[in-house]
């Protein structure tokens, strides 16, 4: 689609033709239970997170290859050592099911995205009121002031996330994963990402409750995050540190730096961070 709102044959064919091979990739790697990692010293991985001094970490892990990387007791250990060297630790607490539910618990409502994240509701101190991209926090960061009934909205969660420039660490991910990716494509108006609302009701506690409306996002056709690409420019960029110790692939970077270095490639093409 061009900005006048024409359809581009020959972009279009390119983009099925990514959008199928992404797939077949994806179904391919749902039916292999081995994982990527083998062992190596967990103090290789302490070494790693003691290059970062900021003060708050954002987390996306793939707990089954941390496990394949340390052994047994990985999330406890994984979990400690983040506590130890952040003031804060966020990990995503998100339930999409929300859309067709309509019920979210900040207490009861597990993650359905990740073992870790299952595993963390546990020892969370606290939980924003988004009933589909919830942030589960460890340690003293807190949203207040955002608009939690707007996800991706200049005065949501993730907004403030870009300004607070706050570290994301992707550890045992196959691939460049970051929910911010969201919020970039919607504040660049991008012509394939909108917004839609959902009704329902929140739990704060047992009792407490209310009916909420929760803007959240959707994409108008079927694309997919055109992650490798994103990957390799971060990277070229100085934005993106990627690392890999013996198959468990890690990479960090800051939430504003990644929007600044998108946004002109946006600018250029709506198109650029989807296939």
């Amino acid at each position: 689609m061009d900005m006048t709102g024409g359809i581009d044959p020959l972009r279009e064919l390119n983009r099925w033709q990514a959008v199928a091979r992404e797939q077949y990739v994806r179904r391919v790697r749902e039916q292999i239970t081995d994982t990527s990692a083998s062992p190596f010293p967990f103090a290789e991985l302490q070494s790693i997170l003691g290059d970062y001094d900021d003060p708050v970490v954002f987390l996306h892990i793939g707990l089954s290859d941390v496990a394949a990387a340390f052994g047994s007791q990985s999330y406890d250990r994984l979990r400690s050592e983040l506590a130890r060297q952040f003031e804060s630790v966020l990990v995503p607490g998100f339930t999409p099911s929300f859309r067709a539910s309509g019920v979210y618990h900040k207490r009861y409502s597990k993650p359905q995205v990740g073992a870790f994240s299952r595993l963390f509701l546990a020892d969370a101190e606290y939980r924003t009121d988004d009933p589909i991209h919830s942030i589960l926090v460890g340690g003293d960061y807190r949203f207040e002031g955002c608009d939690h009934r707007d996800t991706f909205g200049e005065n949501g969660c993730y907004a403030q996330l870009d300004s607070d420039n706050v570290l994301i660490a992707n550890i045992g991910t196959n691939r460049l994963v970051s929910t911010p990716y969201h919020y970039i494509s919607l504040q660049a108006e991008t012509p394939y990402h909108t917004t839609e609302t959902h009704s329902g009701v929140i739990y704060y506690d047992e009792d407490t409750h209310e009916r909420i409306t929760q803007r959240n996002d959707t994409f108008t056709g079927i694309y997919n995050w055109s992650r490798w690409k994103m990957e390799t420019y971060l990277e070229e960029q100085g934005v993106l540190d990627s690392r890999d110790r013996n198959g468990l692939k890690l990479s960090f970077f800051r939430a504003n730096d990644m929007r600044n270095a998108l946004e002109p490639m946006i600018e250029q093409d709506p198109f650029y961070m989807v296939a």
